[in-house]
């Protein structure tokens, strides 16, 4: 351990620092059940040696020592690099993952209540977004990076430096990427997969996903078609083991050593589908039943292994966009897919809470629409020009009155005088009843 540490001791300025991280280092190592506080890190007892002077050197050395943790966890990530036993390949994987501790009190940075994944439930606490290197033999830690609440910033969400989970674990992958810890693609949970910026992050750091995807989450597909990926696993043929149908069997390596046999296929679910650029694999133990707690649903961008061409229709006449090029439905991933539809207007994905189609109005609805149209709607579209009619209050005394044109064909009768004492107005030519005497207020004039 002590050739390992001397590795580092070009990042400490003293002496003092120096063997704080040998303490440090040596109390994570050591066989202790709470390896996680300043008392079991230095061997002290936990309440009565908080004030023991090993205790207090090792507190300082963690919070108040000017030295850099990034630089230190770069050394330590080249060190794995050079070792031929934990070298990173490109046949590996980076799983992302968050962790949360719970935390009383609302003193400590990036503190907030949150959801907790460890104890599964909403609490104050730290949640850490962490990124793992493994290729099912060896794995170990390459980045973490604290996620802070929204509350800790002037503007909340909005300000510019906020960043989400799903933002933070992106970034976190490409780091590792650049650091040179090849994948051959980044692993995630159903969290990340509801968000559009982890998809376009990833994309253009040019790493490929596998992420969980949710039973019982819509997307958009016609109506005589799967709209959710466990509709889609049950459209699959299945027979028994003999005959699968569309189900390939696939055998499941565990960490203890023993193996199962599972069943894996290609779904079809709106834009997924195995000729597609993002396809939905489904991994089950029994395919006729799908029991939940055995059954994966999975996204991913990694091609066929049967080296399935992707087909691309030609794009259908639509409406170009200044800033992007034509919608191709068969050319896009989730997250074009995704962010063309927020562009558009048209709402998230469908979910038990949104339904996929709107009830069309009822007759009471539609009434009312007719009767609040010329009200609710513009009049006006181009100089003095009206849609419809505009209702006009009555004349009030004072009102300046104005001719109307000749040749304007609304007024039914010639203009007449509308101040006090003036004479009636002149009878219609038709014979009927007189004219109407055309006011226009100065407040509804166009």
């Amino acid at each position: 351990m002590e050739e390992y540490a001397a590795r580092f001791d070009d990042l400490f300025f003293s002496l003092a620092q120096r063997r704080g991280f040998r303490e440090y280092l040596t109390g994570l190592l050591a066989p202790r059940e709470r390896n996680k506080t300043i008392t079991c890190l230095a061997g002290a007892e936990p309440v009565v040696g908080a004030g023991m002077p090993g205790v207090q050197r090792l507190q300082f050395f963690l919070s108040e020592s000017p030295w850099e943790c990034e630089l230190v966890n770069d050394r330590r990530l080249e060190l794995l690099c050079e070792e031929p036993a934990t070298a990173p390949h490109e046949v590996g994987v980076i799983v992302i993952d968050d962790s949360g501790d719970r935390k009383d009190g609302t003193a400590t940075a990036h503190v907030g209540r949150q959801c907790l994944g460890r104890l599964g439930k909403t609490d104050n606490g730290i949640v850490t977004v962490t990124t793992v290197w493994t290729d099912g033999r060896v794995y170990y830690p390459l980045h973490a990076k604290p996620y802070t609440p929204a509350h800790h910033f002037t503007r909340g969400r909005l300000d510019p430096a906020f960043r989400t989970k799903p933002q933070l674990s992106a970034a976190l992958a490409a780091r590792g990427k650049a650091a040179g810890f090849g994948c051959r693609a980044v692993v995630a949970d159903c969290a990340y997969s509801v968000s559009d910026d982890w998809y376009l992050a990833l994309r253009e750091a040019g790493l490929a996903y596998v992420v969980a995807l949710k039973p019982h989450r819509g997307t958009w597909a016609r109506a005589d078609q799967p709209h959710t990926p466990i509709e889609a696993a049950q459209a699959l043929n299945w027979r028994d083991a003999s005959r699968p149908g569309d189900w390939t069997a696939v055998e499941r390596h565990f960490r203890d050593g023993h193996t199962e046999t599972w069943w894996a296929a290609d779904a079809r679910l709106g834009g997924y589908g195995p000729d597609s650029p993002c396809r939905l694999v489904v991994a089950t133990t029994v395919p006729a039943r799908l029991p939940d707690k055995a059954t994966w649903y999975l996204a991913t961008n990694l091609p066929h292994p049967d080296g399935t061409p992707r087909h691309h229709r030609p794009a259908p006449a639509g409406r170009p966009r200044r800033d992007r090029p034509l919608l191709r439905p068969a050319t896009l991933d989730r997250a074009e897919l995704q962010t063309d539809q927020g562009r558009t207007r048209l709402g998230r994905l469908p979910s038990p809470h949104r339904p996929r189609h709107p009830p069309p109005p009822g007759p009471g609805q539609l009434r009312l629409l007719l009767l609040l149209g010329p009200v609710v709607r513009p009049t006006r579209t181009s100089g003095c020009h009206r849609a419809g009619p505009m209702p006009r209050r009555r004349a009030r005394e004072g009102d300046q009155t104005h001719p109307t044109r000749p040749n304007n064909p609304a007024g039914p009768g010639p203009y007449a005088p509308s101040g006090p004492g003036s004479p009636r107005p002149s009878p219609s030519p038709d014979g009927g009843r007189h004219g109407r005497t055309r006011i226009h207020p100065m407040s509804s004039r166009p």
